[in-house]
């Protein structure tokens, strides 16, 4: 749980960082990728990321405009990254103005369950990491370059003359 508002901007911003970097690689053909039928696609799932941004947190009262209205994913991979980056300024520029670290400790009902706003922003976090880990599997099955997200990728240590880890 969040007990600063830094602390999350600190985090959000490295988090948010390696999500942008893993869509500013999806191109328009790699969308459509799908792990099984009836499961998301890539641009989905990208999506996903995007207007939850918007949905997730304005349940805490915090007020910002969604860059999204629509649940279906956009057929560009560059407009669901601009897309992204803005849901994630107008974001961090809410938190920053409306709240206090005070408001991390109020509580807010969250999904049927009441949940500090701390741990509403840590739980935020931990969503889209678990869905940007299933972006880079699709990435791959897609036959895209996956960027570091942690360390090198198999690539950057090939690249660096080093033997990748198997």
């Amino acid at each position: 749980m969040f007990t600063t508002v830094q602390s999350f901007v600190a985090s959000w911003s490295m988090e948010s960082a390696a999500t942008q970097r893993v869509m500013d690689a999806l191109t328009d053909a790699s969308l459509g990728q799908e792990i099984a039928p009836n499961h998301r696609k890539l641009g989905q799932l990208a999506w996903h990321l995007v207007i939850t941004v918007h949905e997730m947190l304005s349940r805490t009262g915090l007020t910002f405009d969604p860059v999204a209205e629509d649940e279906h994913a956009p057929a560009s991979a560059a407009a669901i990254a601009e897309a992204y980056r803005r849901a994630g300024q107008a974001m961090i520029a809410a938190i920053q103005t409306q709240w206090t670290d005070g408001d991390l400790n109020k509580m807010t009902n969250m999904y049927g369950e009441e949940w500090p706003n701390g741990l509403t922003l840590h739980i935020f976090i931990q969503h889209e990491i678990h869905h940007r880990g299933q972006m880079t599997v699709l990435m791959r099955q897609a036959g895209l370059r996956v960027p570091d997200v942690y360390g090198p990728t198999r690539e950057d240590w090939i690249e660096r003359g080093l033997q990748p880890m198997v």
